[in-house]
């Protein structure tokens, strides 16, 4: 699949506020600073879709973008430390669980895991509660130009044996690098695969 276009639609903070009319989503979620607005920007082919910033916690909305005129992508609030108060990680956490919870459109939830760590506690209590809800996810790991080969490749032994425990069969793996476009490909190729299926079994 190519994108051909990636328009900014709207910022909500709760799923009931979705733009009309409804359409399939894909939703990108991960902790704070994993590299999620350079991702979208990368598959997009649009430098300046999503807001990046050093700062992590920068998405605070549910921001949604409509893609090639058909569906929309959607960019998540960061889950995890970021500098903001008590009361303000507690408002994103209920805005992400109100979207996870009650998106009927949500085809499916890529989950973005930084490569240069080993999957966290936080990362999978996260993948736990996706699993008890039945929410279907793929798992991307973003900055994958920072390791070497071998590094990568054990990285991704170690996790995928990690979520191989709650897990079979394990879902699928991406590896990424939005700086060299690594994945991109695939994981467009991926998504317009679903899309496919989706239209073919609604004829």
């Amino acid at each position: 699949m190519k994108i051909s276009k990636a328009v900014y639609v709207a910022s909500k903070v709760s799923a009931a506020g979705r733009p009309s009319p409804s359409r399939r989503e894909f939703a990108f979620i991960g902790r704070s600073n994993v590299g999620k607005s350079s991702l979208i920007n990368c598959l997009t082919g649009n430098s300046s879709l999503a807001h990046t910033s050093s700062k992590p916690g920068k998405t605070q909305c549910i921001n949604y973008f409509l893609i090639n005129d058909s569906w929309y992508l959607v960019d998540l609030p960061g889950y995890g430390f970021a500098k903001l108060s008590k009361e303000r990680r507690a408002t994103l956490a209920g805005m992400i669980s109100d979207y996870i919870d009650n998106s009927s459109d949500l085809v499916l939830l890529f989950v973005l895991l930084d490569s240069r760590h080993d999957l966290m506690k936080i990362d999978l209590d996260f993948l736990i509660s996706l699993g008890e809800k039945g929410v279907p996810f793929a798992i991307v790991l973003t900055k994958c130009d920072k390791l070497g080969t071998n590094a990568l490749a054990a990285r991704i032994e170690k996790m995928k044996a990690a979520i191989g425990e709650y897990w079979e069969p394990l879902p699928h793996f991406f590896a990424t690098s939005s700086e060299k476009g690594t994945g991109k490909e695939e994981m467009l190729d991926y998504m317009g695969q679903i899309l496919k299926d989706l239209d073919n079994n609604n004829q």
